[in-house]
């Protein structure tokens, strides 16, 4: 579905990827992980067109996006969805008003074509009963549902996530993480989640990358990821698994 080839880029003389190469494979639930500041979101909005590598590729669909024009990006676009850490939902809208947006704006659908569309995606992500409630009404779960369903609506063959349980509470997480695989399936997507929760990437995951200083420096399943030979991801997976030890210890305690 994506790959990517020997992707660079700086920002002021400062050198954030290095030379990124992966391939996403199609209908896959893909995570991207690597400590703070090493060019995950960065990777994210190159993958959508927001940014131009200083070299390198980014094939899908059988074109590099990297060489298309604004015009040709603005069809790539529809084809993938990027959903923010916040959702940027539009505060002056209803959570109705918000998904039908993007068919208002790109789609020749009628007013009743929109509303049974609406509907169905609010139905799938589980808000139907929330659909006249502001986003200031919402819970954070629920705005995340909404900020989802809205980015479904012009069918896109491909999500991008950017880190889609931040801020929820461990049952809110997993609640998300089980909607995004669910529509996933639902609709035979390709998704990307850029996370540093390597618990819920090992359950959720169906590919792990793990980005450090650039580069990517290991890539598999969950259970290769378990077993890593590079330093970095080792010592990550094993701070993960011991603070999720001492998690279940604490909770067993209390009980």
């Amino acid at each position: 579905m994506l790959e990517i080839k020997n992707l660079r880029k700086s920002f002021a003389g400062f050198q954030v990827l290095k030379g990124v190469n992966l391939t996403i494979p199609k209908e896959s639930m893909t995570f991207i992980m690597g400590g703070s500041g090493t060019g995950k979101s960065v990777l994210l909005k190159h993958i959508v067109g927001l940014l131009k590598p200083d070299e390198g590729e980014i094939w899908f669909e059988g074109q590099d996006i990297t060489k298309l024009s604004e015009r040709e990006l603005q069809i790539v676009r529809k084809k993938i969805g990027l959903l923010f850490q916040e959702g940027a939902l539009f505060d002056s809208m209803t959570v109705f008003e918000n998904v039908a947006f993007p068919l208002v704006e790109h789609s020749r659908m009628s007013s009743k074509e929109i509303k049974l569309k609406v509907e169905e995606l609010l139905q799938a992500v589980e808000l139907l009963s929330a659909k006249d409630k502001f986003p200031s009404e919402l819970s954070g779960g629920m705005r995340k549902r909404a900020a989802l369903a809205r980015t479904l609506a012009l069918n896109p063959q491909v999500i991008l996530f950017d880190e889609p349980t931040t801020g929820l509470d461990p049952i809110l997480q997993i609640t998300i993480m089980e909607l995004i695989k669910k529509i996933k399936e639902t609709f035979k997507l390709t998704c990307v989640v850029i996370s540093h929760d390597l618990i819920l990437a090992l359950k959720f995951a169906e590919k792990i990358a793990f980005l450090h200083e650039g580069v990517v420096v290991e890539e598999g399943d969950p259970e290769k990821i378990r077993h890593a030979a590079h330093p970095f991801v080792r010592k990550f997976v094993e701070s993960a698994l011991l603070d999720k030890k001492f998690e279940t210890k604490e909770v067993e305690h209390e009980l």
